[in-house]
């Protein structure tokens, strides 16, 4: 029988007493590890969590805290290469998809390391300066920051499982809030060991970081009104509702790309969005929630645009990732790969095929077994007609190509999207490039702008990088995640105190 993962919770490792979830490889259908989480102690646990870990965690300097997730940071990089095995075996990813996925959450938590250190010795974080509340300033009111006096609860998704952790982890423990991480079962490995190699470095003080691998159930029971708590996809906010519990969602995401008008087929601009377009549809295969899933053209060029993203897709070889030629690996799970296959054919039911590698072998991979996804680009003629295009996300390498007839048009087109995480506008004008990112960001949590001269500079469409907001209103959830030190405000409770200048200054400034 496989292994059984064992669980961290209560400060100590814990193995589950049922038979668990066996994790597969999604190429070669092989048996990997078992989760499971039955028969653990949640109340003790997340009670250890905030009294054990977030006291610890309390009593420290923003910069000690720092200090923490740099000896993360150190701890994660010594086990670089055992990551790269797991992820390959487990996701079906080939090295420069893993690398997003482990080196970003390593980047992010040394980015938050140095951020951190910035802060030094303060306790709390200042927002603002003091203002009076009485004649000649004898009475004051001054808003501070303090680290909430709960859990951080992470229920995260599949298709992330190292920075997925690391991104919410970093400004957490930094906040000086204990973490409770319940992986997805299809990719809990990756999660498990880094959190394994962490504790056992011993670089965090016991309570700042458990994990829960396995079934979800009764963990949202556990919360508390002090507690936060941030997940992707559906969840049952009944139980966060009840308790008035902080929660950062994040959703589905139906992003697009947008070409804005002016431009020759064979113009620079026609073909930056063609590769980046081709590069979303294909990294981590698909699976990214910033992926784009709509693109939008010039109706003039809708031809041309379909031929330059179709000629990106050919380069594209799928199949076994451990072949060095193969560029884009499998889905997480067979199952994975039918719901994407059920999807697809929701959407050819409302457009055309523009690019279709279905027909393609696969590279050292059975296709009965392994949860390898063509990529394939869809068309829409009539982007008005069917709302379907505009609602539903295929999690995998597909995309629609959809015509504009003016700006005005493509931007309502856009902003159906009802919500999304990002958008990427094409061009060369910077005031038409300024003006329609303004009218996008109303819908969007963040709109990426490349042009020529960012060419070989930009940090990509779907990447998610530390010093910018991540998340989107309305169908993506409404939540907020990175941005700098913005991160840091969901795990703090703001307070205004009032009093005479001297109490205030004797409380000491904040950060």
């Amino acid at each position: 029988m496989t292994e059984l993962l064992a669980n961290h919770v209560s400060g100590r490792w814990q193995t589950g007493t049922g038979q668990g979830s066996t994790l597969l490889d999604p190429v070669l259908g092989t048996a990997l590890v078992r989760v499971d989480a039955t028969g653990l102690d949640l109340p003790a646990a997340f009670a250890f969590a905030r009294e054990t870990g977030g006291k610890a965690l309390r009593a420290m300097s923003y910069a000690q805290r720092a200090k923490l997730l740099a000896d993360v940071a150190g701890v994660l990089q010594a086990n670089r290469d055992a990551y790269y095995e797991i992820s390959t075996a487990n996701s079906g990813t080939v090295k420069n998809d893993t690398a997003v996925d482990v080196d970003g959450g390593i980047y992010t938590l040394s980015q938050y390391a140095k951020w951190g250190a910035a802060l030094g010795d303060a306790r709390h974080l200042s927002d603002g300066n003091a203002v009076s509340l009485a004649k000649d300033g004898a009475f004051q009111s001054q808003h501070i920051q303090v680290p909430t006096r709960g859990v951080a609860l992470f229920i995260n998704a599949f298709n992330f499982p190292s920075w997925g952790l690391w991104e919410k982890a970093a400004p957490a423990l930094l906040s000086g809030v204990p973490i409770i991480v319940k992986p997805a079962t299809a990719t809990a490995w990756l999660t498990q060991r880094m959190v394994k190699d962490v504790i056992d470095a011993g670089v965090l003080p016991p309570g700042a970081l458990s994990i829960v691998c396995g079934s979800s159930a009764g963990l949202m029971d556990q919360l508390q009104p002090m507690d936060v708590v941030s997940f992707t996809g559906s969840a049952d906010t009944a139980a966060i509702s009840r308790h008035s519990v902080r929660s950062n969602i994040e959703a589905d995401s139906v992003n697009c790309a947008l070409l804005l008008p002016g431009h020759a087929a064979d113009s620079e601009a026609v073909a930056l969005l063609a590769r980046e377009v081709a590069r979303e549809m294909t990294i981590k295969s698909g699976q990214k929630c910033t992926a784009i899933r709509r693109v939008l053209v010039p109706q003039e060029l809708y031809d041309s645009v379909a031929q330059a993203i179709g000629a990106q897709l050919t380069k594209t070889t799928v199949g076994n990732p451990r072949n060095e030629t193969v560029r884009m690996g499998s889905l997480v799970s067979r199952e994975q790969f039918n719901t994407v296959q059920q999807g697809l054919e929701q959407l050819l039911a409302h457009t055309r095929a523009l690019y279709d590698g279905r027909g393609h072998a696969l590279v050292d991979a059975d296709p009965a077994i392994a949860a390898c996804a063509q990529p394939v680009l869809l068309g829409a003629q009539d982007p008005d007609a069917t709302a379907l295009i505009h609602d539903v996300e295929v999690f995998g390498p597909v995309a629609t190509l959809m015509p504009y007839r003016d700006l005005n048009h493509g931007l309502q087109l856009a902003h159906r999207g009802l919500g999304s995480l990002v958008c990427s506008l094409y061009g060369e004008d910077a005031g038409a490039l300024a003006g329609a990112a303004s009218d996008l960001a109303a819908s969007h949590g963040r709109v990426h702008i490349i042009t020529p001269d960012v060419a070989k500079l930009h940090s990509g469409h779907g990447n998610v990088m530390p010093q910018s907001q991540h998340g989107g209103p309305g169908r993506a959830g409404g939540g907020a995640e990175l941005g700098g030190l913005r991160a840091l405000d969901f795990y703090h409770r703001k307070s205004a105190i009032q009093a005479a200048p001297q109490v205030l200054q004797a409380q000491g400034t904040g950060a």
